[in-house]
């Protein structure tokens, strides 16, 4: 992967410098520069290699350039000189700096950010239709910009236990200033109407799709947010890549799941797919079901669920709003990683699990209510009043009440016990009350089934409590038995 390749590329600048160097087929400007790298391809390789193409190149590439100077603005050339121009600034942006330095090459960084923001309007403007070699340099500066080394999570330098990621303060890209133009760049290309997709996806490609998924795991919550908004343009404007990059996702998901349970972007990433889910065609492909069974479901399991879990339980419920019959999978699927012992979870779990349940039909609910409320009666006797109360909360929705109503001959008799046991001795007053209420209503929908299970609880109690005696007696007389044994002999207990 390219984090793992590009690991470390703070304290390996000058390597990473001179690969990219060469990689885009230039020398840097001298070994006294160091702290910047100009990116330029050899000129043959601009020129579409399609056979038969016949795209006019009006103007030749310029000379590459090892020296950041202002340029002239786009409005002081003529019209036909505007493309050669705006070739020479994107070179002026493909010089790269040492931001944790303020006061160093501080004219050169402000040449490029003032070179940024022009490029910005021009595309904006649309003053002129880029020719392929403009879009082609363009995508390049991008990357070269972007594509880069993140720093490593503090954990990783000092060898200590990864602290919770809600605890973490955010880390704030030093660059921010010359990156979120290169955003806004690339996010102006991509936007317009005009755009030519089938030109465009030869640089828009499968890499670079794959590289700006790499790019979510960046602590900067800035960055990511123009991330997410590239990469749901991408998905909506080159379906092509559509395929693709729910597969990406998928990797992403199971990595972060079954292997580190750290990623900044999960949040971002569901946003996404919470509008790709939203435009599901129906009937829902099987692919679709697949990803909802192996990776979003699973995704109630890592620790940090609290980070995202507002986007996941949106896309878990358009599931269920778009094909009901998913309903039963995602509850027993709910219930298979139900949390035991984070109470924290827990309550999400049950806001989650009420949203479910509101887009859930009849048939569907009795496929799957007896071990959910044998899940819901252990969360009503929960000792932790906010995990009772928010299971108590599910009696205030008016379908919940309906489906539970309907087979209440089922419900009530398994959470009767922990209802009866929270009116006599749940030590918060709230839970309390509202357990009453709730017996209450049961009362006055089927006094008969009521009055059942209130003696059926008895006869357990009862049966119980006898038990439990007898539990005692067996004690007691064990305990006789030795004391009558140690006085016959007094070596025993010696």
């Amino acid at each position: 992967m390219f984090k793992k390749i590009m690991k470390g590329a703070h304290r390996k600048a000058s390597r990473t410098e001179a690969n990219d160097s060469s990689m885009y087929g230039f020398d840097p400007p001298g070994h006294g520069s160091n702290n910047m790298v100009v990116n330029h391809a050899s000129r043959g390789s601009l020129l579409p290699s399609s056979p038969g193409s016949t795209t006019a190149q009006p103007h030749p590439p310029p000379p590459p350039m090892y020296s950041v100077e202002p340029l002239s603005l786009f409005r002081d050339v003529s019209v036909s000189e505007r493309q050669s121009l705006f070739l020479r600034k994107l070179q002026i942006c493909c010089f790269q700096f040492d931001f944790t330095d303020t006061l160093k090459n501080a004219r050169e960084k402000e040449i490029k950010r003032q070179t940024l923001l022009e490029l910005v309007d021009f595309i904006q403007s649309g003053a002129g239709k880029l020719t392929e070699l403009c879009q082609e340099e363009m995508v390049k500066m991008v990357s070269f910009n972007i594509f880069r080394c993140l720093p490593p999570a503090s954990h990783e330098n000092t060898g200590q236990e990864p602290a919770d990621l809600e605890e973490e303060e955010p880390y704030l890209e030093p660059s921010w200033p010359h990156l979120q133009l290169v955003y806004e760049l690339l996010l102006r290309y991509i936007v317009p109407s005009d755009t030519d997709t089938k030109v465009a996806k030869r640089y828009i490609g499968h890499s670079f799709v794959l590289k700006l998924l790499e790019l979510f795991e960046t602590e900067d919550p800035r960055e990511r947010e123009y991330l997410k908004t590239i990469l749901h343009r991408i998905y909506g404007k080159f379906m092509v890549h559509r395929p693709f990059i729910r597969k990406a996702m998928n990797y992403i998901f199971y990595r972060f799941i079954y292997e580190t349970e750290r990623h900044s972007g999960i949040g971002e990433l569901l946003e996404i797919l919470g509008s790709i889910i939203n435009g599901f065609a129906l009937p829902m492909k099987e692919e679709h079901k697949l990803f909802l069974i192996r990776a979003l479901i699973p995704l109630h399991k890592p620790k940090p669920i609290a980070m995202y879990h507002q986007q996941l339980s949106y896309c878990i419920v358009q599931f269920v709003e778009k094909d009901y019959k998913l309903a039963d999978t995602v509850i027993r699927g709910l219930l298979k990683f139900w949390p035991v012992t984070n109470c924290t979870k827990e309550v999400l779990f049950l806001a989650e699990l009420e949203e479910v349940l509101e887009a859930t039909q009849t048939v569907e609910f009795q496929r799957c209510m007896v071990p959910l409320f044998q899940q819901i009666a252990r969360c009503l006797s929960s000792s932790n009043f906010q995990v009772a109360e928010r299971a108590l909360f599910l009696w205030n929705n008016e379908h919940v009440v309906g489906l539970i109503a309907q087979n209440r001959s089922v419900i009530l008799p398994i959470i009767f016990g922990s209802l009866e046991k929270n009116t006599e001795s749940h030590w918060n007053q709230a839970v309390h009350g509202l357990s009453a209420n709730i017996k209450r209503m049961f009362m006055e929908m089927d006094p008969e089934l009521f009055e059942d299970c209130q003696q059926q609880y008895e006869e357990k109690q009862a049966k119980s409590k006898q038990v439990e005696e007898q539990r005692q007696d067996r004690w007691r007389r064990l305990d006789e038995a030795v004391e009558e044994r140690e006085r016959e002999d007094p070596m025993i207990t010696s």
